[in-house]
């Protein structure tokens, strides 16, 4: 993990299920498969994020998964804006629950305080959402 990462809203995604389901469900044009997120600002401090830092995603109020950041692509859409088109390993990374207030585009978040992922075994993937809310508010996770 880089020691710069971005963090952003998942909007309209109510899971990590549902985030894996859209995924699948929405092929990517790009090369290899790769999903890439476009969003309106381009990071000021890019070098950082791209040695080894990843997209954290914010699901319904909890930070719950990350994607490593493998570049970003000038992307140019109809109205002629240039936007930053962020490259996403296709990798989903669940991470510890973390709560996390809404907030407008992505922000920059420093590996010190970044979630740790969780493995493999230790996924909650069989508790309901507003239990794991519910744990990540009072910090057991």
């Amino acid at each position: 993990m880089g020691n710069l990462n971005l963090i952003k809203l998942c909007v309209g995604i109510d899971s990590v299920e549902q985030l894996e389901a859209w995924r699948a469900a929405n092929p990517s044009p790009l090369p290899g498969g790769l999903h890439r997120h476009v969003t309106r600002m381009w990071p000021k401090r890019e070098a950082e994020v791209l040695d080894g830092g990843s997209l954290y995603w914010v699901i319904r109020g909890l930070v719950l998964a990350r994607q490593r950041i493998l570049r970003f692509d000038e992307v140019t859409r109809d109205d002629g804006i240039r936007r930053c088109g962020i490259v996403l390993d296709p990798e989903l990374v669940r991470v510890t629950p973390v709560p996390k207030r809404p907030f407008q585009g992505w922000r920059y978040l420093k590996a010190s305080d970044a979630p740790s992922d969780l493995s493999e075994t230790a996924a909650r993937d069989d508790l309901p959402a507003p239990l794991e809310r519910a744990l990540a508010d009072i910090g057991v996770v």
